[in-house]
């Protein structure tokens, strides 16, 4: 869970949205339920599966609903290396303010895929460090634009957002293949830094989630 509490998706009263209360799951759920696509194309969970998922515009927020697979790339740790990971790389799109890659094992990050002829996230106001919402199973996490990834395929979250969420983070063999939502925060308020302070991520996350709240009503 987030340092600064998760939510569960609790009755569906919408109390954040008078700002008394943390946003819940099954607030920024609500707010899912239909989507005007503002990708050109749709993209895979996986090479070889159908690609049959948009990127969705919300006011301050783009969304999509897709897998999660494991991103354990960047710095070697016990749990991210060539050994726990096949596909292991060393290094991440995202640098932290020393110039380090990220740790994966350590910072809830969430992969973007290349900008494309679909969606290009710069244009959308989307950058490193852009505070993005993850949903799984009545929770709701909090992390950062950390790296990116092929341009036709999304679903993909570093291992300690899986850890946090709740889904077995392996990189070989964690991960879950649908029921994750992803709610990029667009703009520069919606932007932590360093990129590395996760605690900051949480309270960009938390104000911006309100925001979204009341931007998009149910």
């Amino acid at each position: 869970m987030s340092d600064a509490g998760a939510s569960d998706s609790g009755a569906g009263s919408d109390a954040a949205t008078d700002g008394s209360a943390e946003p819940t799951a099954g607030d920024l759920l609500a707010r899912l339920r239909s989507c005007t696509p503002v990708s050109a194309g749709r993209y895979s969970t996986d090479v070889g599966t159908p690609a049959n998922i948009p990127i969705c515009q919300l006011v301050g927020a783009v969304f999509w609903q897709a897998d999660m697979d494991i991103d354990c790339d960047g710095r070697v740790s016990a749990q991210c290396n060539a050994s726990t990971d096949p596909a292991f790389m060393p290094q991440t799109s995202a640098t932290e303010s020393n110039g380090q890659y990220l740790d994966a094992a350590t910072l809830p990050y969430v992969v973007v895929p290349l900008p494309s002829s679909r969606f290009d996230y710069s244009t959308a106001g989307i950058q490193f460090g852009t505070v993005i919402a993850v949903l799984y199973s009545n929770r709701v996490e909090y992390g950062v634009f950390g790296d990116e990834g092929p341009a036709e395929i999304i679903g993909e979250a570093s291992y300690a957002m899986a850890q946090r969420l709740g889904i077995d983070p392996n990189p070989s063999t964690g991960g879950v293949d649908s029921g994750v939502s992803y709610i990029v925060f667009t703009g520069p308020s919606g932007v932590a830094a360093p990129i590395e302070d996760h605690n900051q991520a949480v309270r960009v996350g938390q104000m911006r989630a309100l925001q979204f709240l009341q931007d998009n009503p149910p």
